[in-house]
């Protein structure tokens, strides 16, 4: 009796290990690439392509956000939401920054992921699996 239920206890951990590993994985492989800043009626539009080509979809994907100006001040704070990030896709999401100049932005920093799950549950590690790059001349990092 002992052996089994030491037997089902570590395939239990297992289980959850496979688990656990799988969630972080999933996280890995996603890019966000600020693609391209226009002026809009509004003051600035950012176009964002998400890359995800893992077999994972994200339900729930929110960055804390922080926009810095030329003068490396912060200009504000946002949460941005890109999901759904759909597995094997890429995506581009569009935002407004009202009443914010293109001109006026120095970079962007994701601050954190405030939110990552998938249809298991929470996603550890997303922001340390997340890669980013600007194709402007307005830097992104993390």
């Amino acid at each position: 009796m002992k052996f089994s239920t030491a037997l089902a206890a570590a395939a239990a951990l297992s289980f959850l290990g496979a688990i656990a590993t799988a969630h972080s994985a999933a996280a890995e492989d996603i890019t966000l690439e600020l693609n391209k800043l226009e002026k809009s009626e509004k003051g600035c539009r950012a176009y964002i392509v998400v890359s995800n080509p893992t077999s994972t979809s994200f339900d729930t994907y929110k960055l804390d956000l922080v926009l810095f100006q030329t003068d490396g001040v912060i200009g504000r704070r946002l949460a941005l939401d890109l999901a759904p990030v759909r597995a094997d896709k890429r995506t581009v999401k569009l935002f407004d920054l009202e009443g914010t100049d293109c001109d006026g932005i120095g970079s962007f920093l994701v601050n954190d992921v405030l939110d990552c799950r998938t249809a298991e549950g929470p996603v550890n590690a997303c922001l340390a699996g997340l890669k980013v790059r600007s194709l402007t001349k307005v830097d992104i990092s993390k």
